[in-house]
């Protein structure tokens, strides 16, 4: 049998995916640090949640590509929160912002074409657009007192086949909001070689301070498409609901043909269209008990990392994750298997696209006692260890 290349992926098991399997089937206690999966974080979610899926309207098959009416405003209700204008007409409902990433390569690109992607960022994208024929290429962040785009870096990494850059605003997972200064300058790279933004806001409500501004106000002359959903928004990744709005010029025309793409596939079930509202009406007061948690979780980290002045916490405005900066003693790989011996487990850097060595990502949403235990787990293991005494790591397994 012959397979696409598309999907000659290596799937075969890395050596700290069997290392974290075996530990789990052993019944050893892992302290997790990677958790991004709000409804198993102890999070108090409204018992009628499930209520709004017997809306007695969903029992009709209404086949509309953009998405129910209903749920396309309840996207502009949320939009006009932030004090952005969006019509329904702008809006496109799909079932992920992996979904909606899909139909925006399909609008934008042909085979071979190439994506910009800021780095370090979420290293889902390649799959995403391998699977659309599509490559994404990687753009620089800088860290210099906080992380910042490099405006010549992007410039640089454009070809003749460049499409559109990808943003996540806030990035993921150094916590980065797109400044006003960074916006001006993304508007005229796009504006000087034709490409359009494709901007993921699912963080936008997680700001660290204030209420920063939604890409859905445009900018002049660049098209934008905003991609968000319910996964972060309302802590509800298990609904699957999210959506794209169309700005700028010739928005009309590309949602045009974004109908035709959605019309395609029909993806979106009624049920949860029509629940769409009821669960953006009432985000307010998840997003209130996460705001709390990852401060709070922020706070102990801080706290315990002054134990250990080699390491540095870097400075983010938003999201879930914090970016630790360890001595490059030794690969991060090892470092996350020699901290998973002592019941902890983190993200080695390199999965958002960091160098090899120096860099572990940690995750601001656990339950605070596993936080708490995970975070000191850690801080002891770099100060005897510092990334490179992989002999010590064993003596502090925890049983």
């Amino acid at each position: 049998m012959r397979f696409s290349k598309r999907t000659d992926w290596n799937t075969a098991e890395s050596e700290l995916a069997r290392a974290h399997r075996l530990r789990v089937e052993a019944g050893l206690p892992i302290a997790d640090l990677t958790a991004s999966n709000p409804t198993r974080c102890g999070f108090d979610y409204d018992a009628d949640l499930l209520a709004a899926l017997t809306d007695p309207r969903a029992r009709d098959y209404d086949a509309q590509p953009l998405g129910l009416l209903t749920g396309r405003e309840a996207v502009c209700g949320y939009y006009a929160e932030h004090g952005v204008r969006i019509e329904p007409e702008q809006v496109v409902l799909t079932t992920s912002t992996s979904e909606a990433y899909s139909f925006l390569f399909r609008l934008l690109c042909d085979a071979g074409s190439e994506v910009l992607a800021p780095q370090p960022g979420y290293p889902l994208f390649d799959f995403l657009a391998g699977l659309d024929d599509v490559r994404i290429k990687a753009a620089p962040l800088v860290y210099d007192y906080g992380w910042q785009i490099d405006p010549e870096g992007f410039r640089r990494a454009i070809t003749p086949e460049t499409r559109a850059i990808v943003l996540v605003h806030p990035n993921n997972p150094t916590g980065h909001f797109t400044k006003t200064w960074e916006r001006e300058e993304l508007g005229r790279i796009c504006k000087e070689h034709g490409l359009s933004l494709i901007v993921d806001e699912v963080f936008l409500d997680y700001g660290f301070e204030g209420k920063p501004e939604s890409f859905g106000s445009g900018l002049e002359g660049v098209p934008i498409y905003v991609v968000s959903g319910l996964s972060k928004i309302a802590g509800l990744p298990q609904m699957k609901a999210a959506w794209i709005v169309a700005t700028g010029p010739e928005h009309e025309e590309a949602m045009a043909r974004l109908e035709v793409i959605a019309d395609t596939f029909l993806s979106m079930n009624a049920p949860v269209q029509w629940a769409m509202a009821h669960w953006l009406k009432g985000r307010g007061d998840i997003q209130q008990q996460i705001r709390e948690r990852v401060a709070g979780n922020l706070a102990e980290l801080d706290r315990q990392l002054a134990r250990v002045p080699a390491t540095e916490r870097l400075v983010a405005e938003g999201g879930w994750y914090a970016v630790l900066r360890i001595p490059a003693l030794q690969s991060d790989e090892l470092t996350a298997l020699e901290l998973l011996e002592c019941g902890v487990w983190v993200h080695p850097g390199y999965f958002f696209g960091m160098e090899v060595k120096g860099w572990l990502v940690v995750s601001l949403l656990g339950p605070v006692a596993e936080f708490e235990t995970g975070v000191t787990r850690l801080v002891d293991f770099l100060g005897t260890h510092q990334g490179g005494n992989k002999n010590a790591a064993g003596d502090k397994d925890v049983h």
